[in-house]
């Protein structure tokens, strides 16, 4: 049985997508057809660049979200089709996209909000982010309970997770981390302190955009972020989506909910390796690939 996965912010590249646009005109008519609904030309920026503007949330997100949309509406094309889906933090919203729980126009739309309060957030209540590699979980959390100031957001794999926060109180616990064992720590180049309280600004107002947001019932079941479970609840989904950006992702759970649903076999559809890689930490004998050219379609 085979999942589709979606990245997150992070994954995205200067140049992404140009092969799809330019080899398929099925492709390319969901570009412009993204840029007539958000009025910007986005394909400017994906393709051209430069990397700093493309690494701003309004424009990176929006970015991965179209270029996971359009390697799926491919996939599908072509018979691909999943038994059910996730995404790692923003790719949460192709999952969505993807399970026909939200509208093409209305994703866009919601993801390049979310991208312009998340920029306006971080700048207002500045922070940062670091994953931490070879500490187990329980030792992390001791940590984070004793540093005011951080919270866990994400829990990747077994053995990497991130932390969010204030700088000064993510460079205290990271170097706390070190010194009781951690192999690395590595700051995360981000605008902010994603999964965290300094984002409540931004939760606050999203929470009112998605309240007007027509949401259908998912196709197929989606391991939600906020959960780390499957389901195909309409109110379930909502919620979770809201929470999302004050929650950690817990992402070791939606990988093994799914693999207890019966997947053995998973594609990361959109920019990247990322999520294959951790998928690999998680279940080390599923089968993992990644699609993102057109000749990973064909």
């Amino acid at each position: 049985m085979l999942a589709f996965v979606f990245p997150g912010q992070g994954s995205q590249y200067v140049g992404m997508g140009k092969d799809i646009y330019d080899g398929d005109g099925r492709a390319r008519e969901l570009f412009k057809r993204a840029e007539r609904t958000l009025g910007v030309c986005i394909t400017d920026v994906l393709f051209n660049g430069p990397l700093d503007v493309l690494r701003e949330s309004k424009n990176a997100q929006v970015a991965i979200l179209l270029h996971s949309i359009v390697c799926f509406e491919l996939l599908k094309e072509k018979g691909v089709i999943p038994v059910c889906v996730s995404g790692h933090s923003l790719g949460e919203y192709s999952a969505l996209y993807a399970g026909g729980v939200l509208s093409f126009e209305d994703v866009l739309h919601i993801v390049r909000f979310r991208g312009e309060l998340m920029s306006e957030a971080g700048k207002k209540s500045p922070g940062g982010m670091c994953a931490v590699i070879g500490l187990a979980p329980d030792k992390i959390e001791e940590i984070v309970k004793e540093v005011d100031g951080i919270v866990i957001a994400n829990y990747n794999t077994p053995l990497q997770i991130v932390i969010s926060g204030r700088l000064d109180a993510v460079n205290k616990a990271c170097d706390k981390m070190l010194d009781v064992g951690a192999k690395r720590v590595i700051k995360l180049q981000v605008s902010g302190a994603f999964h965290s309280p300094l984002m409540k600004s931004a939760f606050e107002k999203f929470d009112k955009v998605l309240s007007k947001v027509e949401f259908r019932k998912p196709r197929i079941p989606i391991a939600l972020n906020v959960t780390g479970k499957l389901t195909k609840g309409v109110y379930e989904i909502k919620d979770a989506l809201a929470k999302q950006i004050i929650s950690p992702v817990r992402w070791i759970d939606c990988v093994i909910a799914m693999k207890e649903y019966g997947v053995n076999r998973f594609i990361e559809v959109g920019p990247g390796t990322v999520l294959k890689g951790l998928i690999k930490k998680i279940l080390p004998d599923v089968e993992v690939m990644n699609v993102e050219r057109l000749k990973d379609i064909d």
